[in-house]
């Protein structure tokens, strides 16, 4: 009895096993790949802080280097002060001279006040000896002519009466609303503040933890307020950009659960989740897109960038690192 045949048809048994097993295989990781797609070529992101001054000056101080690592609120230079504490004594010289020139146009006031009071007492006193001395210029005991003397006095004490009320009106005008109100002062005081202000801008300080880079600054240096510096590079957030092709993004949606892992950190992965999808292709975006209205145009599966926000701490890693990503789109 030969064994020949029974190991023919064993080695087609496990032939077809074996088939079998990589078409199972096949159609699983078929099946995978589409609930869960993946993409290589993905990049670490996170925010970049263009440092620029709010004042012009000399550089007088700088306490920082390149590729320094710096908190919050830690200063990183200065600009030279004394032009600004001139300013500031020169802005709060101004809030004085106003604050004094409203003491004195309120005391015009004041003193027009005074004048209406002893006009008005003045009027209303020849409006009674008008009126006592008309009724007896009409019973024939006062003669016509002090008569007409009597109301000769109340029209002039009238007329002062009228000149002083216009005198307060001019003396109010000139000084203005009243003292926390009044637009001279109001002025001066938002000068004062912000020549203060400015002398605080002298003071550059870190607005979030992160590294410093491109930095190229040295003291003596000239810098003009609203141009950029250098970067800082915070360090708290981070997020990943994964450009996905066009045929896995019916499938990806935000809040979805992703694995992400970095090249630089080999075996280690991280926790994130979808935050959002890109509404247009990077060529799209680009200064100069490419143009398909040619006859040598190719079909090409475009990509479209998903934001990947990271839920785990990342370590210290550089802006555009390398990255893969896969989203799992099963998850609810």
């Amino acid at each position: 009895m030969t064994w020949e045949p029974f190991v023919r048809m064993l080695y087609r048994v496990i032939a077809v096993l074996v088939v079998l097993a990589i078409g199972a295989g096949g159609w699983w990781y078929e099946a995978y790949s589409r609930r869960h797609p993946s993409t290589n070529d993905a990049y670490l992101g996170r925010y970049i802080v263009q440092i620029a001054p709010q004042v012009s000056g000399p550089v007088q101080r700088v306490l920082v280097h390149d590729n320094q690592m710096v908190e919050a609120g830690a200063l990183l230079f200065t600009i030279d002060p004394v032009p600004f504490k001139l300013a500031v004594r020169q802005a709060a010289a101004r809030l004085q001279q106003a604050r004094d020139s409203f003491a004195a146009a309120d005391a015009q006031v004041d003193a027009a006040k005074a004048r209406l009071a002893a006009a008005e007492a003045n009027f209303q006193e020849a409006d009674r000896h008008d009126q006592r001395i008309q009724a007896l210029v009409a019973k024939g005991s006062a003669s016509k002519d002090e008569g007409d003397s009597a109301r000769q006095a109340r029209i002039d004490a009238h007329d002062t009466l009228i000149s002083a009320r216009a005198d307060l009106a001019a003396a109010k005008a000139a000084r203005g609303a009243a003292k926390d109100q009044n637009a001279a002062i109001k002025a001066a005081r938002a000068a004062l503040d912000q020549a203060r202000l400015d002398l605080e801008h002298t003071r550059i300080s870190a607005p979030a933890d992160g590294v410093i880079g491109n930095f190229d600054l040295r003291p003596g240096s000239y810098v003009t307020a609203g141009n950029a510096l250098f970067a800082l590079v915070e360090s708290q957030e981070a997020w990943v950009d994964a450009n996905f092709k066009e045929t896995d993004l019916p499938r990806i949606r935000p809040g979805q659960p992703a694995t992400v892992s970095l090249d630089q950190l080999p075996g280690r992965s991280f926790r994130g989740v979808v935050e959002g999808l890109s509404p247009a292709s990077g060529t799209a975006f680009s200064l100069l897109p490419p143009e398909n209205a040619t006859g040598n145009w190719v079909k090409v599966t475009q990509r479209f960038a998903v934001r990947i926000r990271l839920l785990d701490p990342v370590p210290e890693l550089r802006v555009g690192a390398s990255a893969e990503v896969t989203v799992d789109t099963t998850a609810k």
